[in-house]
């Protein structure tokens, strides 16, 4: 019976990577289901995302005896399971609409990820978790209790095998501690009028100043605030007759799409991190 496996990797560009690559997985008797490279000639980096199945040889298997190779040509990578789904934590505040979407899409099978906890600092949706059967976890944060709750998301992560944490409008600034050890595995979700309409209400201030245009903005969490790489952006054109109020319906379809897109893609590992930039294989 075949498995299926994912390998990413990233590594200076020198001849033979590809060869090496493929001359590997004809070895081990795999076959290639789906290949993708960009060759970063400015950067003179490599990246590459390859699919294929194997009848002979496991996931243990194949990472020791991918080593080698990896360490010929100082590869960064990741060899995974394709059948294996990122368990996923969802944290939220208020704003229960990218929650919905994405409890949604993983109920229909449209998410490959599996979503395991739902955590906030207020409890209003936990009806909307427990209608899916997602277990909920209130943890308040005041400023005099910030590290504590920190603290117990960190351990909720461990707890629960956390490979993905998702900021599905969560309004609480991380501390820079807390995105440092979630580096690479935790996504934000946020509109695209920043940094020009920053504060309360920007969608009012957006209207104010006649915008054409309402986006999102779906990036890897950084203790630069809302300043990570950016995996997925989504916009929709707008004109004069939108209202404050459409406005920011609008913009919740586009923080939707584009936190659902960045999360599956993230989890079908097609995003490499790239310095402050992303490379995504879509």
């Amino acid at each position: 019976m075949n498995s299926e496996f994912v390998l990413t990797l990233s590594c200076p560009e020198r001849p033979g990577v590809l060869h090496a690559v493929t001359s590997f997985l004809l070895r081990h008797g795999c076959d290639i289901t789906e290949h993708q490279q960009f060759d970063d000639t400015d950067g003179g980096s490599v990246f590459l995302r390859t699919s294929f199945t194997s009848a002979r040889t496991g996931l243990h298997g194949l990472r020791d005896s991918f080593a080698p190779v990896a360490a010929e040509f100082g590869m960064e990578w990741q060899l995974r399971d394709a059948a294996a789904k990122p368990r996923v934590l969802v944290m939220v505040s208020r704003f229960d609409h990218c929650l919905a979407d994405l409890l949604y899409r993983w109920r229909s099978g449209e998410l490959d990820a599996e979503i395991v906890l739902v955590a906030s600092n207020h409890p209003d949706l936990r009806p909307l978790a427990a209608a899916q059967g997602v277990p909920y976890e209130h943890v308040p944060v005041t400023p005099g209790t910030k590290p504590q709750a920190e603290a117990r998301l960190l351990a909720l992560v461990e707890e629960h095998r956390v490979d993905l944490v998702v900021l599905a409008r969560y309004m609480q600034v991380l501390s820079d501690d807390l995105c440092k050890r979630l580096e690479g595995r935790a996504i934000n979700i946020h509109h695209s009028f920043l940094p020009s309409f920053a504060g309360a209400k920007p969608y009012h201030q957006a209207h104010r100043r006649g915008v054409k245009l309402v986006g999102a903005t779906a990036h890897y969490v950084t203790a630069d605030l809302d300043e990570g790489p950016i995996i997925e952006q989504e916009i929709i054109r707008v004109d004069h007759r939108a209202s404050p109020d459409q406005l920011v319906t609008v913009g919740r379809d586009a923080e939707r799409l584009a936190l659902a897109r960045a999360v599956n893609w993230h989890c079908q590992s097609r995003v490499l991190l790239h310095g402050n930039r992303t490379v995504v294989f879509n």
